[in-house]
Parts: C-alpha cells; structure tokens; sequence
C-alpha cells in the first residue's frame, strides 16, 4: 500500500510527544513522507525528537497558526493532523491508508475515531467528562486528516481561534460548504481523560469567545451544523443578571426586589452545581471545585461571550504578506542588472524575518519589464532575485512579471495575476493576503485579487496614488507601519 501523506503535530512541548513520534517512526507502512512537530511554545528548550522529525516553531499564536505553518510547509497530497497528547495504535499508519485508500474525490477529509478511557471504580470527575465528550465530537483534529488541496482551497485553519477550540468544527464546516464530504475512518486513536486544576472549568469559558466567532461566520444554526448541543448562555446570562440585580437593587431602596434577585441566582446556581456533581466522584474536593466554580462560570461565560462578538467584527487579520521588491524590501535602482547593487530598505530585513519567525507566509510580487524592454536579460533578474532572498531569507513564493506595458498580460500590476498566483503557492485565501508596495499599481493589484493593499510611498509615488490609497486602502509613513495598519505587527 502506498500513500502520499505527512503528519503534522502541533506541541507545546508535552511529554507525550515522544512516545507519539517513536510510534509513527516505527509503525509499519505506508510511513509518512515527512513528521512535522510545530513548537506553539513562545519560547522554551528545544525538543526532543528522533532523527529525521522536523521541528518548525510558530510562536506560541496557537493551535490553528501552528497547523496552518505545519500544512504549508508540507507538499504531500494528504496532510494527517494529531495532538500531541494522543496515543496512536501501534500499526496507525496502516489503518490511516486503510481509510485514505478508496475514498473518492469528492471526500475530503477523513476523521479517526477517539476513545477516552475513564478511570475504574469512581465515577468521572467533571474535567474527565469533559474529555470523555472527544468521543462523540464531530471534525476534531486529534485524528484528521485533510486532502492538501481542500485547505488550499478552504485558505486553512483561521487563527482568530487562538486555542484548541472551534477551529476545527470552522474548517471542517468550510470545506463542507465548498461542495466536499468529511468521511468517518476506522482508525481508533486513545486520548487520555483530563485532569486539571480546581479552575480550569472558569477557564475553559474564554471558549465563548470562539462560540461568538462562530455564530458571525456560520449564522445562528451554527451548533446544529457540529453537533455542539445547545449550550447554557441563556441560563448563564439570567444568573448573571439576577446576580448583579441582588448587588445594586438595596442601593436605590429595592430590598424585595433584591431578595427576589437573590432567590433566583441561588435556585440557578444551585440546579448547575448539582447537575455537575451527580454524575461526578462527589469527594468533598470535586463537591467543593463545582459549587464555586459554579457560581464564577455564568459571569464569566456572559464575558468572554461579549468579547467575543466584539472581536468578531473587527476586520480580519491578514494571514499572508507580499512585497513588492523594488523601493519596498530594496532600494530602487532602475533596471538593476548586477547582485552587488542590491541594498535592503533600512529595517527591512528584520521585519520580514520577524514575520517568518512567527509562521506568517510571506512572498514577493514585482514587475520586471525591463526584460521585455531588453535592458536586463532574465538570468541577470534571476541572479539578483538570488541576492535578495539571500539577504532576507526565504519567500514562500517569488512572482515576478517580465512583460511590458503593452503586452496585454493578466499578472503585470495592476492586474491582480500575480496576487492570485502567490495566495494558490502559499495555499491561502487571495482575501487573507495584505500587499504593501509603493505604487498606485500594487494597490490596484490587490485590490483587483480581493487582497488588501498599504501603500508606502517613496519620491517616486503619485500624489493621486496615495489619495487614492487612503480612500481604498491605506498609506503608512514607513514598512513597519504598514505592518501594524495590516494588523501583522509583532
């Protein structure tokens, strides 16, 4: 059996990670093209891999940014996704092909199935539950696997999920919009219960956040579409309100009122305490964990819910960047023809490295008539495209356009031809792309792509241009500003 698939592992440096990768390498076949372990740590000691196990380091912007990185950087057809604190079956890989082998094209993704193992002879306790819940979800990445070009077309996980939470089921539901199907495979892999500390329930409600999310992406029928169940916010907004009533109403004479406010606050939180403790251990640890917990959660679901949907409509961060080349990453020297003549816009390099640091793409997008005019010949361009990259380091894609004005060609800005070509080689959304150049044309590039645009403007840039720009994009004084208006500034 053979089958073209790399594993991508995001970590935050568990001790399980080992054991997972030592079960990979030693599986039997088809083995995978490449182990793929993204470090979300912001910072830490290096890893303990086997051989052969490449390591990339996202930044510590979470799970979705990790895949994303971790996907992008692979070139198989088929990219497996597991957590790093999964136990594999021994011969996964051969079950992995099993289910990957005769799906038709028109499925896209193939979910393992989970089992939790609870503990014997007590009953689980409430983060055990919790865990035991991955048996039953639909679309999580502790076991899937995607077709390489689903997430290409479906622009890949969105990072404005910052934790291991509703970035699949979004994923999941995209590609299901794009016309795919998400099949169930027979691979089983074993996530182990949950234990945590005696807040970790309070916590765990920044997650209304990504509900928020959620509902402004996917409409209100967003929990029937996953299968996410119907939720406690209602209920958790009246405690709340009943609460803070019981608070402010004796301060404008409303003590009936008050005790009334009192009365329902206590009934509420009295029936969401016991409704997590008698299915629990009922120790008077877990007994005392879920009475507190259980008057702080309504709060705070009400919170991180109203965060939430502010954040939700704020514009979308970009997720890659491109650069025109000349007078934006380097000084413009008309028709440059020689490498020694190549000099990085003050800064320059540092940001552009600062941005790959943190897993954002990026790319270059230029117009090279001179070519066409047959004042440089192209090994000369290429020669001093050479020297650039190796000023700055690696760009996930080069588009350079030799043509000429009269050429009639679809990538010469302002036509958005290389926009379009640079998101399909970086595998993201033309709309979750930022172009930041110095000209009238790489606005109008990106804006014809359903990019965005930041024009920096140099001496050589039209005054209507930068009118232009502040009308339909936006104008920065310098490239590090351009970076903090497109919202990719570290």
């Amino acid at each position: 059996m053979t089958l073209d698939y790399t594993v991508v592992i995001p970590t935050t440096g568990r001790e399980t990670l080992r054991p997972l990768l030592d079960t990979l390498r030693t599986g039997p076949d088809p083995r995978p093209a490449e182990i793929l372990v993204v470090d979300d740590r912001p910072r830490g000691f290096a890893l303990d891999v086997p051989d052969g196990v490449r390591v990339l380091r996202s930044g510590g912007r979470g799970p979705a940014a990790a895949r994303n990185l971790g996907w992008r950087t692979a070139k198989s057809e088929w990219i497996a996704f597991v957590d790093d604190d999964v136990v594999l079956a021994p011969d996964w890989p051969r079950q992995l092909g099993e289910d990957l082998a005769a799906l038709p094209p028109d499925v896209a993704a193939s979910q393992g199935r989970i089992t939790v193992p609870l503990p014997g002879g007590r009953r689980p306790t409430d983060d055990e539950r919790g865990t035991a819940g991955l048996e039953h979800a639909r679309w999580i990445t502790a076991d899937m696997a995607y077709r390489r070009s689903a997430l290409v077309e479906a622009g890949g996980f969105d990072e404005r999920f910052p934790r291991a939470f509703r970035e699949d089921s979004d994923l999941a539901l995209r590609v299901a919009e794009a016309g795919h199907r998400i099949g169930q495979g027979e691979r089983l892999t074993t996530h182990p219960a949950r234990r945590s500390g005696f807040f970790y329930s309070l916590k765990a409600q920044r997650g209304n956040a990504d509900n928020a999310l959620m509902r402004a992406k996917h409409g209100v029928l967003w929990r029937q579409r996953t299968g996410a169940g119907h939720g406690r916010l209602g209920l958790h907004a009246l405690s709340t309100v009943a609460g803070l009533a019981a608070l402010a109403l004796p301060l404008v004479k409303q003590r009936g009122k008050a005790l009334l406010a009192a009365g329902v606050w206590a009934g509420l939180t009295a029936e969401f305490a016991t409704r997590r403790i008698l299915p629990g251990p009922r120790t008077p640890g877990e007994v005392a964990r879920m009475v507190v917990t259980s008057a702080l959660i309504p709060p705070a679901a009400c919170y991180h819910r109203l965060r939430g949907e502010i954040a939700a409509r704020r514009p979308r961060p970009p997720v890659a960047v491109l650069f025109d080349r000349d007078d934006t990453l380097i000084i413009d020297v008309p028709y440059l023809n020689d490498p020694a003549g190549v000099r990085p816009v003050p800064g320059a390099v540092e940001l552009v490295q600062g941005l790959r640091e943190r897993g954002i793409p990026v790319g270059v997008v230029s117009n090279q008539s001179g070519v066409a005019k047959g004042l440089i010949t192209r090994e000369q361009l290429d020669a001093v495209n050479a020297r650039v990259q190796e000023i700055f380091g690696p760009f996930g894609t080069w588009q350079v356009c030799v043509h000429d004005d009269g050429d009639g060609c679809a990538c010469r800005k302002p036509a958005p031809g290389m926009v379009l070509r640079a998101a399909g080689e970086l595998g993201v959304d033309p709309a979750s792309c930022v172009v930041i150049g110095d000209t009238g044309a790489d606005v109008d590039a990106a804006l014809a792509a359903g990019a965005r645009a930041v024009l920096v403007p140099t001496d050589r840039t039209l005054e209507p241009e930068i009118a232009r720009a502040r009308r339909d994009a936006a104008v920065a004084r310098d490239l590090s500003e351009a970076l903090r208006v497109a919202g990719v500034a570290g």
